[in-house]
């Protein structure tokens, strides 16, 4: 019963039905504390999953009280090298990003990072993830070279593991252009924006929010390149 609870949130939890998610995920949870006991990894999975809905809808410090009795119990049972243990690090260091707080959201991306280098390929899709996450926190920072050296690891390691058409590889093209564009150097940026534009119409369609976003960002360089 708890996994259909579990799976019903997930699905409310997809379409930005937020309050429903959280009332499934919590109905799991209960079960599951209820036959599993406190210290169960799919307990951890339960709280894993109400963390990040507050976390969706901005409720930061909500989201971290979940996410911190996950990785309690993570810990416990999984030890300190264990992948679920880092996918919580990186889940609590995007908060610390959402909440301004660069140094917090650098100690958790980085030891995410760590465990996924230590257990897993270096070309692994999951580390560059990580690589990405560490360059959006040096980008919110203001630290463009940090930030490109970041992404540019990711975007490597999503060229050779995923092919150069994939969405995720627009999305490193994507920010990659950004960082350019904050630097002022519009040609890189309009460069780089146009090949997350082209893959993004190519696997999403033209009326995807990714797509359409990239177009927008597109136009916009096109014009500051004309009136320079």
């Amino acid at each position: 019963m708890s996994v259909g609870y579990n799976n019903i949130g997930i699905v409310h939890d997809y379409k930005g039905e937020y309050d429903k998610a959280l009332e499934y995920y919590q109905k799991a949870l209960a079960i599951r504390l209820r036959q599993l006991g406190p210290d169960h990894p799919d307990v951890a999975t339960s709280y894993n999953n109400i963390g990040a809905v507050h976390s969706s809808k901005a409720e930061h410090g909500k989201a971290l009280e979940y996410y911190q009795k996950s990785l309690a119990i993570r810990l416990k049972q999984l030890g300190p090298d264990h992948p679920d243990v880092a996918v919580i690090y990186n889940n609590i260091g995007m908060v610390h990003l959402n909440k301004g707080e660069y140094d917090k959201a650098l100690e958790y991306t980085q030891k995410a990072l760590a465990i996924h280098l230590k257990t897993l390929a270096p070309d692994h899709p999951v580390v560059a993830t990580s690589y990405h996450n560490i360059g959006m926190v040096h980008d919110d920072k203001g630290e463009d070279d940090k930030a490109l050296e970041y992404y540019q690891k990711s975007l490597a390691i999503r060229l050779k593991r995923l092919g150069p058409d994939h969405p995720e590889v627009a999305g490193s093209y994507n920010n990659i252009a950004l960082v350019y564009y904050d630097k002022k150097n519009l040609p890189k940026a309009k460069e780089y924006m146009e090949k997350a534009y082209a893959i993004f119409l190519k696997r999403l369609g033209p009326n995807h929010f990714d797509t359409k976003g990239a177009k927008v960002d597109l136009d916009m360089l096109a014009k500051e390149l004309e009136n320079k």
